[in-house]
């Protein structure tokens, strides 16, 4: 049925527009609250939606790929309303919770920011393809023109096309997580075929050709030509190939500049799932910190960062999962601040050791409004009060969101 219309109510987490009806719930692509739509319905979604009255946020995407590319959802809202939009979805998860709490702060990274991404790539009859994925699909659509990466690495969609054609499958699709490093861009691939001699000689032939930091393969190291480095604080870490970092240098500062801002007078910090020091090495311009990650390389490579700088207190490091074995009571009870800093996951087990501690004082940064309120429960239960909530949209123009709360107790 394509000629009824439909009004759009709200977005879902997903960003995608929902419709009510008598016989359950629509969902569509591209759309805005409050718009009029038509479009042919199957299994509940309107995949190719028709705009018949447009929202007044409604705004022309700047990127060219943007209708057919799945690496953004929100180009067609007006900046504003996606700030409002996501500080909304916070705080209606909050609400689920019976959390009464505002957003008061949204700090959104700019365009062509994005300093680490993964993409897709495919060997075809004339060539290789790399992009991003399409919505919901298969197909990958390639990107040019992004307006989403930082143009260091939109310069080496060649490199990895080349890669493509070198190391991946006929039939499966090689995965590349470009990360830009200060010494240059860096590519992890995964998915690709087996290394042997020979391609372990190409693979680090276009690495030095194409002016790589490094390149690893199947979590190999082909080439470490350079020093991947990235700068926490006052010192310089080199991450392990393809492991965790803050999006943009834009959202890292914000939330850096937040977890600093509320430190208070601390002397200890403890840092969970610290990962390769975002928050311990800035911390520890201010006090002693104790980081503790699952991930034995990222804290080698924390610790490596910590002794070659100057200036920094005291930093100590352990390898633990926090999921199977969180910090106790009596471990926590050791520092003036916790700091934390969870998967999307969230972090159940430790937030409820944390709860049955001294502890009087957390920073707690999120990437997840669903278990950052489930968390945030346990926490007020427990006799905390949420004193700062902000948001940083770091991952501009999709639906995610990161969040940052100080959260003390008497």
């Amino acid at each position: 049925m394509t000629d009824q219309t439909h009004i759009i109510d709200r977005l879902s987490i997903q960003a995608d527009g929902v419709i009510r009806t008598e016989d359950g719930t629509i969902y569509a692509p591209l759309t805005l609250p409050g718009e009029e739509i038509t479009g042919e319905v199957a299994a509940g979604r309107i995949a190719q939606p028709k705009i018949v009255t447009p929202s007044a946020s409604r705004v022309r995407p700047p990127c060219p790929h943007y209708r057919s590319c799945g690496g953004c959802s929100l180009q067609h809202g007006a900046d504003e309303f996606v700030a409002n939009w996501k500080a909304s979805v916070v705080e209606t998860a909050l609400n689920a919770r019976d959390i009464q709490a505002k957003v008061t702060e949204v700090m959104t990274s700019p365009a062509n920011s994005r300093r680490r991404a993964t993409l897709s790539g495919r060997r075809t009859k004339k060539g290789a393809q790399v992009g991003f994925h399409g919505r919901a699909s298969g197909t990958i659509t390639e990107i040019s023109g992004c307006t989403l990466l930082r143009p260091e690495l939109l310069a080496h969609l060649p490199t990895a096309e080349a890669l493509t054609m070198a190391g991946a499958s006929r039939k499966g699709e090689l995965s590349m997580t470009l990360t830009l490093s200060e010494a240059g861009v860096e590519i992890a691939c995964s998915g690709g075929k087996e290394i042997s001699a020979d391609l372990f000689t190409t693979l680090s032939e276009i690495a030095h050709k194409n002016g790589l930091a490094r390149i690893s393969w199947n979590g190999e190291m082909i080439a470490a030509i350079r020093p991947a480095w990235q700068a926490m604080g006052r010192a310089q870490v080199a991450p392990p190939p393809g492991a965790f970092l803050q999006a943009t240098k834009e959202g890292e500062a914000a939330l850096t500049e937040f977890v600093l801002e509320n430190l208070g007078k601390a002397a200890k910090v403890v840092d969970l799932f610290s990962g390769s020091g975002t928050f311990t090495l800035p911390l520890a311009s201010h006090a002693d910190v104790h980081a503790v990650e699952a991930e034995a390389p990222m804290l080698e490579a924390l610790d490596q960062g910590w002794r070659k700088a100057q200036g920094l207190h005291r930093v100590t490091h352990e390898v633990r999962d926090l999921f199977r074995r969180p910090l106790l009571p009596d471990e926590l009870d050791r520092f003036d601040v916790i700091v934390i800093d969870p998967p999307r996951a969230g972090a159940e087990s430790q937030i409820a050791e944390i709860c049955s501690s001294k502890a009087k004082r957390i920073v707690h940064v999120s990437c997840s409004p669903i278990t950052f309120s489930r968390d945030a429960k346990t926490l007020l239960e427990a006799g905390f009060v949420m004193e700062k909530l902000i948001a940083v949209d770091q991952f501009r123009w999709s639906a995610h969101i990161e969040i940052a709360a100080l959260f003390t107790r008497c």
